[in-house]
């Protein structure tokens, strides 16, 4: 660029002087030399201006290259620049191709999914009126199954029948095998008394006659008094061959958990489940495992028991006041929620039913919760039969139980709930247990067992 202005400088400069040449030529004649020098000399400066604007263009032109060159390497940069652009754009095509299809898919699940959820509404609302019809039905069988209660006889006296029935079967066979080896026995005095009548004989015929009257006189007793004794023991092991309870059972030499029939003190025979820990047998009183049995019942319900010995029951207020008033007694809680096992042992005293069975405890051992106030009484109370102090507490939890001032604290023949119930209404119907930070939960299975305090009486 600079040569070039320098050439535009130099230019008019020559074509000036070469104008002024001509107009002087014309003023006036000059010689001829003079004037062909003078061109020389234009020629030679116009040439050293070319000459100088060829180095200036050249100088130009290298300029030029290099940049031109560095513009072809910048290109070439953008170009692979835009090539990896290019490559990466139609990697982002092909995943939004794929996104798509996912996203049709993840669409059609979608409608699916609402679908199901629809028709599962559908089936719940369906489940629902036919959760409501069956309570309807329940309630009414409830209903009629109370009026047969107070109508028929208890369900429990028949059941104390057949044990009985059972147990006079099982007592008259034993009658019958000792009437068959008393009549053995007496088949053997027979024929002792016919080898002392030939002994008479050959006596008589030796002339001792007074020797054989004695003998006569006092051996053939033997099979008249016989017959009456065996019958007078069998009656005997009637009565003293049935235990007292599950310790005596145990001490018998039966050391399997299971139910046996004992018989308390001034008491008729029943039915018992008898469990078998620590080389000891406890009588199982009460026992909760899965909601199967109902223990929202009577006052007479709870009295004498109900359920099964097998699964849940109840055994009987009146049952366990007649193991426990023969001797001193531990009461032995068992408690199972979903993650762990708890146990607490009581001495304790249970009245009769003028006292409305009040129950006085003491605790001796365990890792369970203090749930039952200790050196306090407490009063048995259901729905039916309301003791004094607690008027609301069967009606505001389900179940009879032995209740103190707060109603929903302690309740273990409450109603059975499922697991992690929400509802707090719910949990306080629930089998229900005060944790030892105070907070009320619902148990999983329940055991009340009784065992005496000291083995040897209750022997």
């Amino acid at each position: 660029m600079y040569t070039i202005k320098l050439f535009l400088f130099i230019a008019p400069l020559v074509i000036s002087s070469r104008t002024d040449q001509d107009y002087t030529s014309l003023d006036s004649i000059s010689p001829e030399p003079k004037s062909r020098f003078a061109m020389l000399d234009d020629v030679k400066i116009l040439a050293n201006g070319l000459l100088q604007l060829g180095h200036g263009l050249k100088d130009f032109v290298h300029k030029t290259k290099g940049q031109i060159n560095d513009i072809f390497q910048k290109l070439n940069i953008f170009d692979q620049s835009f090539y990896d652009l290019s490559l990466q754009t139609n990697e982002i095509k092909e995943e939004e191709k794929e996104l798509r299809r996912a996203t049709s898919k993840l669409q059609v699940k979608n409608e699916e999914v609402k679908n199901m959820s629809l028709e599962l509404d559908s089936k719940l609302e369906s489940l629902l009126e036919e959760k409501i019809l069956l309570q309807q039905k329940v309630r009414y069988l409830e209903d009629q199954l109370t009026d047969l209660i107070k109508n028929q006889p208890q369900i429990q006296e028949y059941l104390e029948v057949t044990s009985l029935k059972t147990l006079v079967e099982q007592q008259d066979n034993s009658i019958k095998d000792l009437l068959q080896i008393v009549e053995e026995q007496y088949k053997q005095l027979n024929q002792q008394q016919s080898q002392i009548k030939e002994i008479e004989n050959q006596l008589r015929r030796t002339g001792i006659k007074e020797s054989t009257e004695i003998s006569l006189s006092s051996k053939p007793r033997a099979p008249r008094t016989t017959p009456s004794f065996h019958s007078n023991e069998t009656k005997n092991v009637e009565h003293d061959d049935i235990p007292a309870d599950c310790t005596i059972i145990y001490n018998q030499g039966k050391h399997t958990s299971g139910i046996y029939s004992i018989r308390p003190s001034n008491s008729q025979v029943f039915n018992v489940y008898c469990d078998v820990k620590s080389g000891s047998s406890w009588t199982l009183i009460q026992h909760r495992i899965d909601g199967s049995q109902n223990f929202n019942e009577t006052w007479e319900n709870y009295k004498y028991g109900f359920g099964r010995l097998d699964g849940e029951f109840w055994l009987g207020l009146e049952k366990i006041y007649s193991i426990v008033m023969q001797s001193n007694y531990i009461l032995r809680i068992e408690l199972e929620d979903w993650k762990d096992k708890y146990y607490t042992e009581y001495s304790f005293h249970l009245g009769d039913h003028e006292t409305n069975y009040t129950l006085h405890l003491a605790e001796i051992s365990g890792n369970g919760p203090k749930a039952f106030p200790e050196h306090k009484d407490l009063m048995f109370s259901t729905w039916d039969h309301k003791a004094k102090g607690h008027f609301n507490c069967p009606e505001s939890n389900s179940g009879g139980w032995w209740y103190h001032d707060v109603c929903e604290e302690n309740n273990l023949n409450g109603k059975y709930n499922k697991p992690k119930a929400k509802a707090k209404p719910e949990r306080k119907e629930g089998i229900c247990w005060k944790s030892q930070d105070g907070r009320l939960y619902s148990i999983k299975a329940t055991k009340m067992l009784i065992h005496p305090s000291d083995s040897e009486n209750s022997e």
